[in-house]
């Protein structure tokens, strides 16, 4: 008999979900379960867009937690003494139930929560349910990690995939309990932070993410591996969001995929969406083994890199100001939805570190500031891997061209359009690089380059040898 305390970070839904799945299981005559949510003062230092969304997908858990009486405590400071709190309030807690984190700050913070709990004598389960599988399961013969993703995905298409969670949500009616009386400085600072609210979106919430996944499993997927590259068609699943919160699991996506798809229809479709999954599951691992890659190039020698420094040229980058039509919409995009097409990021990332030499840790920080769907793993092995600094790169040899990226993936011009609207006039056969357009055409679009819209800021050519030599340079040193 006693309290279940359920610990909500990352995990944002009720159905699908590990640690509250095993809660409500160990629950009996009795028993209570209590739901919180710990505000980290470090983790609101900032409130960017990814804040925003982030806080308003808790906002949507506490509004379903209202409606199977069990509502969200919320507690704020440092975490010993926010804990305190729950301790001195709670009364005899027959456990902590919360989905571990593998890497970065959460990682830290499980830890040391862990052994804490354990020095003030409460039972601690804590559950894998980020990811389908965990950072130490997929494994070489010989125990080691893999490095290299086409190795890993065929081991990680090998194992048995973790069946869902369920969660009986009418136990949940039965055991949830309404403490916040006790926990006022937490609730005041949860109803501060929804002051703050302006994002905007109806993408928020488990609710959302079932319907927009019911969607994409109804038409998109079987197109995927031939639509996903190009930004003017609705081709990807728009998943990313959902899983960074924790509004859907792995899981779910997974096993509704297995259940709801016709094979035969559009196999390729949905081999190269799964594989999507287990490259997220690759990150996670890949920063699970090295913590320092947020701040450090995995590829030891590429470590000394001479990259540039230009405080003019990273602000045309972010803005979108580049000359550069397709790095210019995808920056916008970014900035205005936050959220960009994946094929985007790869290449706004290539053309910072190629076309522009400057350091990746530059660009990963923006992601991090403007992205909804940040996740640190994915985002730092994305940008390490545009960088050629990280594992399983793209070689440094081999840099990306914005225009005939542009001319592939957006060859009519439409999400350049949508984007830069100073280029709507442009004709097709300029729009992928407007600067050469005669002056008499400039006039007829209504778009003079270096008025109305930049000249390109480098030469791609140029600055590609650059790369290669700077990249060659250090090869060579080494």
């Amino acid at each position: 008999m006693g309290k279940r305390i359920v610990w909500f970070r990352r995990d944002l839904r009720l159905n699908d979900q590990t640690a509250l799945s095993r809660a409500v299981q160990d629950s009996g005559e009795g028993d209570e379960l209590l739901f919180i949510f710990h505000i980290h003062p470090k983790l609101i230092e900032e409130f960017t867009v990814r804040h925003d969304y982030f806080f308003q997908t808790v906002d949507a858990l506490v509004k379903d937690c209202e409606a199977y009486k069990a509502p969200i405590h919320f507690l704020y400071g440092k975490e010993e003494e926010a804990f305190s709190q729950l301790i001195n309030n709670a009364g005899e807690i027959s456990g902590v139930y919360f989905n571990y984190d593998e890497v970065g700050f959460g990682k830290q913070r499980d830890d040391h929560m862990i052994e804490w709990f354990h020095e003030q004598g409460i039972p601690v389960y804590s559950s894998i349910d980020h990811h389908i599988h965990s950072a130490r399961e997929v494994t070489k013969k010989d125990g080691g990690f893999y490095k290299v993703f086409s190795p890993y995905f065929k081991q990680w298409q090998q194992l048995d995939k973790p069946e869902l969670q369920t969660v009986d949500l009418e136990k949940v009616k039965r055991y949830g309990v309404d403490e916040r009386e006790h926990y006022k400085k937490g609730g005041n600072k949860w109803e501060s932070l929804k002051k703050q609210f302006d994002y905007k979106g109806n993408d928020i919430g488990e609710k959302a993410a079932l319907e927009r996944l019911h969607v994409f499993l109804d038409g998109a997927i079987y197109d995927y591996e031939e639509h996903r590259d190009f930004p003017a068609v609705d081709g990807t699943s728009l998943m990313s969001r959902f899983l960074k919160t924790g509004a859907i699991s792995p899981r779910t996506i997974y096993h509704k995929i297995r259940e709801e798809t016709d094979g035969r229809k559009g196999q390729k479709g949905i081999d190269t969406y799964i594989q999507e999954i287990a490259w997220r599951d690759f990150y996670n691992m890949i920063y699970h083994f090295y913590p320092e890659a947020h701040n450090l190039e995995m590829v030891e020698k590429y470590q000394g890199i001479d990259w540039n420094v230009d405080e003019e040229y990273l602000e045309r980058w972010k803005k979108g100001e580049t000359g550069f039509p397709l790095i210019d919409a995808a920056m916008r995009q970014l900035n205005e939805t936050g959220w960009m097409h994946n094929r985007l990021r790869m290449a706004v990332a290539s053309f910072l570190t190629k076309d522009l030499l400057m350091d990746w840790r530059l660009g990963e920080k923006y992601f991090q500031e403007r992205l909804v769907d940040y996740d640190a793993a994915s985002n730092i092995g994305g940008w390490q891997w545009a960088a050629s600094t990280g594992t399983d790169p793209v070689p440094y040899f081999r840099v990306f061209n914005p225009t005939r990226q542009s001319e592939r993936f957006d060859p009519h011009g439409r999400f350049i359009k949508e984007w830069v609207p100073e280029l709507e006039n442009v004709e097709k056969k300029y729009i992928h690089a407007p600067g050469t357009m005669p002056e008499d055409i400039q006039q007829k679009a209504g778009c003079l380059i270096g008025k109305d819209y930049p000249e390109p800021i480098v030469d791609h050519k140029t600055m590609r040898n650059k790369a290669i030599d700077r990249f060659k340079q250090v090869k060579d040193y080494n």
